[in-house]
């Protein structure tokens, strides 16, 4: 199986601009580029997915050049529905230097990481007008999916023109640092097809590019949201813990294209997979390979452990061990009850804070074993809620039933 056709069956492969782009990818090292615009702090999962294919590439020997946004940022890509809000220079920076940094680490330092920003800070708008304006159509432009979807809810000629940026981006590198590739998600084609434009118009020469699919769940949502929120590469935004969480319960019908994506196991290590996901399927070996190959290249190894230590001590409820950091990441999404005071009888501690409807319902849950603090069963509802019991004095997981936490604060 030749590269290019690993890519093919990884299901990285979408639009593909250059009849030869096989050879190219299969018999020479090429410089190739993919962008991002910092739309925020930390890239997000479904942003993953295209650097690992970049990264991919860039272990097949090819050299990766990563674009992030700095002028195009400020403009905003097209989006389907409504114009984006222009963002303030102090945060696009903040936004910037968070990126490139997960950037950095995700690539070891062996990325290539440009910002458009300073090619196009000195161009002047007559220049850009003359030089780039005068060879796209704007027939040419109202055909893009994008900007044709737009127009009858109205699209500034701010965001009009983003396809320009974006396409003289690939000419600049083209001239600058023979880059003769772009590689984006798919909705992307229209902006690397106007780079593509460019290139033969002006140099007179060709350029590649090609789109990997977007990748979505069974739902057809976008891959990494959770409850409606990203899951961040940025550890602080987004735990090991969580991702861990995420990854191994994605549905089982979609977990071996996710491991021929996001991994970088060999064929035969994802056919085992594929196989026993079949014949044992509750042993979820293909999610927790997931989870493990995902984790590790963005936190490292440790933090993967971390993340299954974690997860196998709240399933058996053996919470002592825990420290604070680890409630508070693993019960992130658990309601929180501020204490002010300690010593309180629990039976009122949970009847005040609607944890239990009545006494009555308490002491049913009291009787039947189901009420336990930290792990362990409280079977005498007068049993003083106090600091001693807590995880560093500070925090006492409720639960109440099988599935129902409440976080005690002091």
């Amino acid at each position: 199986m030749t590269f290019y056709e690993e890519l093919q069956w990884r299901g990285l492969v979408k639009d593909v601009a250059g009849e030869d782009i096989a050879d190219k990818l299969n018999n020479e090292k090429v410089t190739f580029y993919w962008g991002t615009d910092p739309t925020a702090d930390s890239l997000h999962l479904g942003h993953y997915s295209s650097l690992v294919t970049a990264k991919r590439l860039a272990r097949a020997g090819h050299h990766p050049i990563l674009l992030c946004g700095g002028a195009t940022g400020l403009i905003g890509d097209p989006r389907p529905t409504a114009e984006r809000e222009i963002m303030a220079k102090e945060r696009l920076e903040k936004n910037l230097a968070g990126i490139k940094a997960q950037v950095d680490r995700i690539f070891e330092g062996k990325a290539e990481i440009v910002n458009n920003y300073d090619w196009t800070k000195d161009y002047t708008f007559l220049e850009f007008l003359r030089d780039i304006g005068k060879y796209i159509n704007v027939s040419y432009m109202l055909g893009k999916d994008i900007i044709a979807r737009r127009l009858e809810t109205g699209i500034t000629f701010a965001e009009f023109s983003y396809t320009l940026l974006q396409g003289y981006d690939f000419l600049h590198l083209f001239r600058t640092k023979n880059c003769i590739m772009q590689c984006e998600g798919a909705d992307q084609w229209g902006n690397i097809t106007t780079g593509l434009e460019l290139i033969r118009k002006i140099e007179g020469k060709e350029a590649y590019g090609f789109t990997m699919p977007l990748v979505l769940d069974k739902y057809g949502n976008k891959f990494g949201k959770s409850a409606g929120n990203a899951l961040w590469l940025d550890i602080n935004k987004t735990s090991s813990y969580e991702l861990y969480q995420y990854l191994v319960n994605v549905d089982d019908s979609m977990v071996i294209d996710y491991l021929k994506i996001f991994t970088f196991l060999t064929k035969e290590q994802i056919e085992e997979l594929e196989a026993k996901n079949k014949e044992h399927p509750e042993l979820r070996e293909a999610h927790k390979a997931l989870a493990r190959e995902i984790i590790t290249d963005l936190h490292g190894a440790a933090e993967y452990d971390k993340a299954v230590d974690i997860s196998a001590k709240l399933f058996s409820g053996d919470l002592k061990s825990l420290s604070l950091k680890d409630i508070e990441i693993g019960f992130r999404d658990v309601p929180t009850v501020e204490l002010k005071e300690e010593g309180k009888a629990i039976i009122d501690v949970l009847v005040e804070n609607k944890i239990c409807g009545s006494k009555r319902e308490a002491r049913e849950f009291f009787a039947q074993g189901s009420i336990t603090c930290n792990g362990e069963k409280i079977s005498d509802e007068n049993t003083p809620v106090t600091k001693a019991m807590a995880i560093e004095e500070k925090v006492i997981v409720v639960r109440r039933g099988k599935k129902k936490n409440y976080i005690l604060k002091f």
